[in-house]
C-alpha cells in the first residue's frame, strides 16, 4: 500500500485503550480520541501526567495494541501493518534510550539500518546527521561519554535516521537546561521546513505556543479542545496558553 497523496499523513480515528486492573477492573487510558496531522505541522498533544497523552502515542509508534479504534500512518495500520508503520516514523521518548557503549556514528549507522535505510546509502545519512547536529569532534565518543546536551542531539539524530516522514516526539525536553531545549526547538523547525509531520507532546506552554501549528488539549484520555493557537484565543477570550489549557480542563469536568 502506498500513502494517498491527499491523503494527511497521520489518521487517528476513534482510538482507545483499556488496561485491565486486577484491584480495579478496566481502566480505560484512552477514550474514543480521533485526530489528523498534515504535512509540514507541528500538532502539539498538551496535557497534564497522567492525561493519555504517551498511551496514545505508544499506539501511534506500534508499541501498545489499541483496544478498538485504529490510526494510520501515510495510510498504513498501526494495527495490522506494524513494520511498515515503523519504516515511517521515528518516535522519541524519555524510555527509548541510546546503547551507552557505542559511538555517536555506530548509534547512527545502527538506528538508520535497523529502520531499513538503503543500506548503501547509510554512510552519507550518518555523516548529513553529524553534520547537522553539530557531532562532528564527538564522532568518535561513546555516548556515555557526552554531555546531556549532546546525548540530546544523538537521540534527536536516532530518530530521524531513517528519514521517516512522521516524527513523534514525547517531553523530548524534560530535564534539559535552557540552551539544550532551544537548541531541540531550532532542530525542530528545521524537520518542518522539511516537510515533515511532527506529532509533539509536551506539558511546557512556552514551547507550545513558539513551536505548534496546531494543539490538542487532552484530559482523561479525550480532547477538549484541537485547533490553532489564535482560534483557541478566539473560542476563550483568553490569551496565553496556560489560561486557555486551564479553562478547557475545568469546562471538562
Amino acid at each position: 500500500m502506498t500513502a494517498s497523496p491527499l491523503a494527511p499523513p497521520v489518521r487517528v480515528e476513534g482510538l482507545r485503550k483499556v488496561y485491565q486492573d486486577e484491584g480495579r477492573g478496566p481502566l480505560e487510558a484512552v477514550r474514543g480520541i480521533s485526530f489528523e496531522c498534515r504535512q509540514g505541522e507541528i500538532f502539539g498533544l498538551l496535557g497534564s501526567n497522567g492525561a493519555g497523552k504517551t498511551t496514545t502515542l505508544k499506539m501511534l509508534a506500534t508499541l501498545l495494541p489499541p483496544t478498538a479504534g485504529n490510526a494510520y500512518i501515510c495510510d498504513f495500520e498501526v494495527a495490522g501493518q506494524a513494520h511498515q508503520v515503523r519504516q515511517k516514523l521515528g518516535f522519541y521518548s524519555s524510555s527509548t534510550g541510546l546503547y551507552p557503549r557505542l559511538s555517536v556514528l555506530e548509534t547512527l549507522e545502527f538506528f538508520a539500518r535497523i529502520n531499513g535505510y538503503p543500506k548503501e546509502r547509510v554512510a552519507a545519512r550518518v555523516e548529513e546527521l553529524v553534520d547537522h547536529f553539530r557531532l562532528g569532534e564527538y564522532r568518535h565518543v561513546r555516548v556515555e561519554r557526552l554531555s546531556s546536551g549532546n546525548k540530546q542531539k544523538v537521540s534527536i539524530a536516532r530518530t530521524v535516521a531513517h528519514d521517516p516522514p512522521v516524527l513523534i516526539f514525547d517531553e523530548p525536553t524534560v530535564g534539559l537546561d535552557v540552551l539544550a531545549a532551544l537548541d531541540f526547538q531550532t532542530s525542530l523547525e528545521k524537520l518542518r521546513l522539511q516537510g515533515k509531520t511532527i506529532i509533539l507532546s509536551t506539558h511546557i506552554m512556552s514551547e507550545a505556543e513558539k513551536l505548534c501549528d496546531r494543539i490538542a488539549i487532552v484530559d482523561a484520555g479525550r480532547i477538549l479542545a484541537c485547533a490553532t493557537l489564535e482560534e483557541l484565543r478566539a473560542a476563550t477570550e483568553l490569551h496565553y496558553l496556560e489560561d486557555i489549557f486551564v479553562h478547557y480542563l475545568k469546562k471538562g469536568h
